[in-house]
């Protein structure tokens, strides 16, 4: 599904568009994935529905990630606009988009974590966590910094996992 606006702006679901060249470098330098390998990128964008934004000649400027069960809820993820083109309009013209996608009509909760853009989604109609108390996170944050670490991550498939027999 693609979005065009009257400037030639455009969003879009297609895949096949993704620059993961500007996708990668712009999310290895960012606050919440510093260092992230682009297979990592990759791999994140194949298990999700990215949403890309492009300039007229075709250009990717923006991103935006959802991961959801397309049933009941939905997390957003790997939002940014680049610098150059912000002031326009342009991220939330990409919610927007991302939150009229078909898929992802009738969920009955969103979520985003954000270190500096509450104001930007309170704007588009996101609250602040009402319940913090209720909700639970396994963090390896410093995962992309030594890339040593991914071989050696948590398996949860190991020692105290859940009997699959």
């Amino acid at each position: 599904m693609t979005w065009t606006r009257d400037d030639g702006y455009e969003v879009s679901d297609d895949r096949g568009r993704l620059d993961y060249s500007a996708v990668h470098g712009y999310l290895s330098r960012s606050y919440w994935s510093p260092g992230v390998p682009r297979d990592v990128v990759e791999r994140a964008a194949a298990g999700s529905m990215p949403f890309g934004l492009y300039v007229p000649d075709g250009a990717q400027v923006g991103y935006a990630r959802v991961t959801s069960d397309r049933a009941t809820f939905a997390y957003l993820h790997d939002v940014y606009v680049l610098e150059a083109h912000q002031g326009r309009g342009l991220g939330q013209w990409l919610m927007a988009c991302v939150l009229a996608h078909p898929d992802l009509q009738g969920l009955r909760r969103w979520l985003l974590t954000t270190q500096d853009a509450h104001a930007f989604y309170e704007r588009l109609g996101w609250e602040r966590c009402p319940f913090p108390e209720r909700f639970m996170t396994i963090d390896h944050a410093a995962l992309y910094r030594d890339p040593a670490r991914l071989d050696s991550a948590p398996d949860r498939t190991e020692a105290g996992a859940p009997d699959s027999r």
